[in-house]
């Protein structure tokens, strides 16, 4: 049975994704704000409430890390940008959640994890010893991965005699997406060609590793041993000047880019996902538009396409907040989405 008592939740890092998730927390009566640890220096000494257009919530935000591993809590959504943008390494992402865990809070994050065994023996075993420590449990999510690339995807090969190759493609709109740090300095869009590879170059170490994740997530779980992960990339360039809500985007300079990750088995593609992210699809034509598809050949042979997603990062932000109940009563441990019940949104229902 449910606990009748709220489960007591922090809000690390407060962005594009982290907000969507703070404004949950707080207007869902299941749930109490434990603590705010924000990046901004403009938000420390705001109420978390105030801060997402709602009433105060009694909570200040502050820049302590230490604070907030002092904090009594159930569970912290962990939602920062890579530690790569900063300037670390997937090491330092690593570094915080072994430390959270051991603390005695079970963690939800944004930031991969969705199958940290693709890191090897050490990671998981570092992982798993802060959880016996804390007696807490790790869940990896987002929109995708998370869902998108491999927890859809497998519920379909349910259906499959004979499974042959897993497509998944998610095409992005990025025009309205507020923040710089990402369009701009992690994506790159807006960026001379002669600078694009050098200033993605921590984008494209997060991204190999995220949905290398994934796809080995998803050969695991169906039995299938991968011999390696390719990964490709490639850009396009801006015809016209357009403004988008993170800034201008110049003639000449970067408005799009396709990324590829292949599982290959005996040099066969067995798992394809492809990603392909625009400034704006209204001025870009090339490669697919906004939306979701995912292909599973074999027989039979099935196609699901979600031409429309309203809100990415609010998707993101609502599977790790839908998880949070699950993660703190599941033993201690990694907890991929195969170890958890389904997540729901039985708790976001609003019924007029």
């Amino acid at each position: 049975m449910p606990s009748s008592q709220p489960l007591r939740v922090v809000q690390w890092a407060t962005g594009a994704v982290g907000g969507y998730a703070l404004r949950s927390v707080i207007t869902r009566k299941e749930f109490d704000l434990a603590g705010v640890l924000v990046y901004d220096p403009d938000k420390v000494g705001r109420d978390a409430g105030e801060l997402v257009g709602l009433s105060p919530a009694g909570v200040t935000c502050t820049d302590d890390v230490e604070q907030i591993f002092a904090l009594e809590a159930d569970c912290v959504l962990h939602m920062p940008l890579p530690a790569s943008y900063f300037g670390g390494d997937h090491a330092t992402d690593i570094e915080t959640i072994c430390a959270l865990l051991s603390s005695g809070k079970n963690v939800i994050t944004t930031t991969g994890f969705v199958y940290p065994q693709a890191y090897g023996p050490g990671v998981v075993e570092r992982l798993e010893a802060a959880c016996a420590r804390g007696g807490t449990s790790l869940h990896g999510t987002g929109i995708n991965p998370g869902f998108m690339s491999d927890l859809l995807p497998l519920a379909l090969t349910g259906l499959s005699a004979r499974l042959d190759h897993i497509y998944v493609r998610e095409s992005s709109d990025y025009r309205g997406h507020p923040s710089r740090q990402i369009v701009t300095d992690l994506i790159g869009f807006s960026r001379a060609p002669k600078d694009y590879a050098g200033a993605v170059r921590p984008f494209r170490a997060f991204q190999r590793s995220l949905f290398a994740e994934s796809v080995q997530l998803v050969a695991t779980a169906l039995g299938v041993e991968l011999d390696e992960i390719e990964e490709t990339d490639e850009y396009e360039l801006a015809a016209e000047e357009f403004e988008i809500a993170a800034g201008v985007v110049l003639p000449g300079t970067v408005c799009a880019s396709r990324w590829m990750f292949t599982g290959l088995v005996r040099s066969r593609p067995f798992m394809t996902v492809e990603c392909i992210y625009k400034a704006d699809a209204e001025r870009v034509a090339r490669w697919a538009d906004p939306g979701f598809a995912i292909h599973i050949e074999g027989q039979p042979t099935m196609a699901i396409t979600i031409d429309e997603v309203t809100h990415g990062l609010a998707g993101a932000a609502a599977h790790a907040v839908n998880s949070i109940a699950s993660v703190c009563a599941a033993p201690p441990g990694i907890r991929t989405f195969l170890d958890l019940p389904l997540a729901t949104g039985r708790g976001a229902v609003r019924l007029a």
